[in-house]
């Protein structure tokens, strides 16, 4: 299907001679990928280092939030409202304040992508640690296991497959808020990733080329994707049923 559409697309450009700057074909963003492949490739750089940054913040902050809000359900039926304001806050409209805040650009691109990304992995690992089977909390309580024992060997193990749920939404918001953060931001030089590409393409009309940008950033979303889904398939799948393959 994708290569019928690619073609379909080249022939429709082709047939009615629609000018590169306004829709180019896959054989010009092609082009641009490899004419401006040192661009792309540093652009790429700087927003896979931003994206990835972001997302191992996100993970650490919301796992050691996840495990505070399990212990208490008064603490996280008080915090998770703010948890959700924040979420549903639009980034653009938090972006420049964070900019502003923060003087560093670099550090502030971080922090405005980890706070994109940090609310899936809050809300999916909270629930997975509160969703242990009765029977065997009843178990640990008989062996008179610690709450810290209870939290390491069960609670947490059970909230794995919460985890990397949450994991695989949050890389994609990792990316979408690097990108939405270099828009805003609109630095160039060193400190610049695809977004400015795109912005500094849309104003020389260099359309090919804002294509072959917003191709790398859906492939790296999609390679980051299949990544957390891989290591989510290794970690789930000697034991758990969402991950084990199953023979009729």
């Amino acid at each position: 299907m994708g290569v019928g559409l690619l073609l379909m697309w080249q022939g429709l450009v082709s047939l009615f001679r629609i000018p590169v700057f306004i829709l180019p074909g896959p054989l010009a963003v092609l082009d641009a990928l490899w004419q401006d492949r040192t661009l792309l490739l540093n652009g790429l750089l700087f927003t896979l280092k931003v994206t990835c940054l972001a997302f191992f913040a996100a993970v650490l902050i919301g796992v050691a939030v996840s495990f505070v809000l399990s212990q208490s359900r008064f603490l996280e039926n008080s915090m998770m409202p703010y948890m959700v304001v924040l979420q549903v806050t639009p980034v653009v409209a938090i972006a420049p304040l964070v900019i502003i805040w923060i003087s560093n650009t670099f550090v502030a691109l971080v922090v405005i992508a980890t706070i994109t990304a940090l609310f899936p992995i809050i809300s999916n690992t909270t629930l997975g640690l509160r969703s242990v089977p009765a029977n065997l909390l009843s178990l640990f309580k008989i062996y008179r296991a610690s709450s810290m024992q209870t939290l390491l060997r069960l609670r947490a193990k059970a909230a794995l497959p919460y985890f990397f749920a949450g994991a695989r939404v949050s890389s994609g918001l990792a990316l979408i808020g690097a990108v939405v953060a270099e828009f805003v931001a609109g630095t160039g030089g060193a400190q610049s990733g695809l977004a400015y590409v795109i912005l500094e393409s849309g104003v020389q009309l260099k359309v090919p080329r804002m294509f072959a940008a917003l191709f790398l950033i859906s492939l790296t979303g999609i390679l980051l994707f299949v990544l957390m889904s891989l290591l989510s398939g290794r970690a789930l799948g000697a034991w758990h049923e969402s991950a084990v393959s199953v023979e009729h």
